[in-house]
């Protein structure tokens, strides 16, 4: 194949990574890692210039949004995600996730989106416990 023509990139580290830039937009991979257990995630985020899709390529993931108010959190759904399918996270809505060891999770979002236009909300153990509640409950055998 000529390499001049197609461009293969992958990523199969733990966490998240860019795999491909492109003027104004970005294709990371975000890959299973420890500090996305419920226990362990310490606060969700939004992006104040941009949508950010995600789609599920293996395992599996719960997104979680939280309705907002005056820079605290709110009702929480999560969204157990089904492969091939589409999840967009609107401009401005604070989420998060969790992933299944085995998970593999395509996001596309703006090339310039970072710490400094993502604004996070801290979470505490209460919003830990209802995470963790609530990925029991989406992925408790039935």
């Amino acid at each position: 194949m000529n390499s001049h023509l197609i461009e293969v990139s992958e990523y199969q580290s733990a966490g998240y990574s860019p795999v491909v830039d492109f003027q104004t937009w970005r294709v990371a991979i975000l890959n299973y890692i420890d500090e996305l257990e419920t226990p362990l995630i310490n606060n969700f985020q939004c992006h104040l210039d941009t949508d950010e899709v995600f789609v599920l390529l293996a395992g599996r993931c719960i997104l979680f949004c939280a309705e907002t108010s005056k820079n605290r959190l709110g009702k929480i759904v999560a969204q157990d995600m089904q492969a091939g399918k589409i999840y967009n996270i609107k401009q401005g809505v604070y989420h998060t996730h969790t992933l299944s060891l085995d998970a593999k999770v395509l996001i596309v979002e703006n090339r310039d989106t970072c710490d400094n236009n993502s604004p996070k909300i801290s979470i505490s153990k209460d919003i830990q416990d209802e995470l963790t509640s609530l990925k029991a409950q989406l992925w408790s055998p039935q």
